[in-house]
């Protein structure tokens, strides 16, 4: 089994007991009547919903790249988990007018010990089913299952929550409670919903991925060959688990396409060992003369004929100089 079919299988168990879920707590909702279960049950019609999209969306980034798409089809993982974002806010605003609706029209809340045991046994298998695909999403880099995951622990936390308020209610008899437990966890799941939104948005958009860029430089410094000046300009896109990358990589002006072409390689070696057969890489080779301002401070080269400045130190291949615009470095 490859990783995209066990990515599918594991989303695929997800919607099967998510389903289940939410049978049992709109069952606790019809025996007791409460608000605050069903907060719980409004948000379980997104967990099942949300894992068919992202199941579907696994299905289809799974396909291979073609003329229509030569990247491939990863980011249909990102319109998926933009569109959990979307029900999860969705869920949160309804749960919140819900919660409006009975604390001025009250109804009578029965059996509320049955409802209880429900909501907290679900709760556990939401939470069982969130670490383990955040584990299988963080392993094979998959932003729909991560995006599950994190929206099923934080199901978790508001059903702590809410199973308190609801024993509170269940000892005391204070039906505004309810109401109370609707807004506080109404207004929980919209934060995680904007959340999601905004994170895949600005994958969508393809933002830089700092913790990316700073993880592949020390990478790069660490072991960097003795001829590398500097590399600069580095972009990466992600399309699903894959990263594409282009930078710029000055060598000794005087080096020949052979030798170039080894040191490219070297790099492009470097870092397809750290991210195994994920990373597509463009190189272009400058050479140092194409600065205005010399490199000789930085080149350790000795066997250049036209030095101008003594060596000095390696730059260091740090954030700040791996994305560091050519242009900007001309001025």
């Amino acid at each position: 089994m490859n990783e995209e079919q066990l990515k599918q299988k594991v989303q695929g168990w997800i919607v099967s007991i998510s389903s289940l879920i939410l049978i049992g707590k709109f069952a606790a909702y019809w025996l007791t009547n409460s608000v605050g279960i069903l907060t719980d049950a409004m948000e379980s019609i997104v967990n099942v919903v949300a894992g068919f999209v992202s199941l579907y969306s696994l299905h289809w980034s799974a396909k291979p790249k073609d003329k229509s798409h030569p990247f491939g089809h990863g980011k249909m993982e990102q319109v998926s988990a933009s569109v959990e974002g979307i029900l999860i806010t969705f869920a949160g605003l309804l749960i919140v007018y819900e919660g409006i609706l009975h604390l001025f029209f009250p109804v009578g809340i029965q059996k509320l010990d049955i409802g209880i045991y429900i909501v907290a046994f679900s709760g556990l298998l939401n939470y069982l089913m969130g670490w383990y695909s955040v584990h299988i999403g963080k392993r094979y880099n998959s932003m729909a299952l991560i995006a599950g995951g994190k929206h099923l622990q934080s199901d978790t936390y508001s059903t702590i929550g809410l199973v308190a308020g609801l024993l509170v209610l269940y000892f005391t008899g204070m039906a505004w409670i309810d109401s109370v437990l609707a807004f506080l966890f109404g207004g929980i799941i919209i934060v995680t919903g904007i959340s999601i939104l905004r994170k895949t948005i600005a994958n969508l958009l393809d933002k830089a991925d700092e913790d990316l860029l700073n993880d592949m430089a020390l990478e790069l410094n660490e072991k960097r060959s003795a001829d590398w000046i500097d590399i600069h300009n580095a972009k990466v896109i992600k399309y699903g688990n894959y990263l594409y990358m282009d930078c710029d990589l000055t060598l000794p002006w005087f080096y020949n396409i052979e030798e170039g072409h080894r040191e490219g390689a070297r790099l492009r070696e470097i870092l397809e060992k750290k991210y195994a057969d994920r990373i597509q890489l463009t190189i272009h080779l400058d050479p140092c003369t194409v600065f205005e301002h010399t490199k000789c401070r930085s080149c350790s080269c000795k066997t250049c004929q036209t030095r101008q400045e003594d060596f000095e130190e390696i730059e260091p291949i740090t954030l700040a100089t791996f994305v560091e615009n050519a242009n900007e470095r001309d001025h």
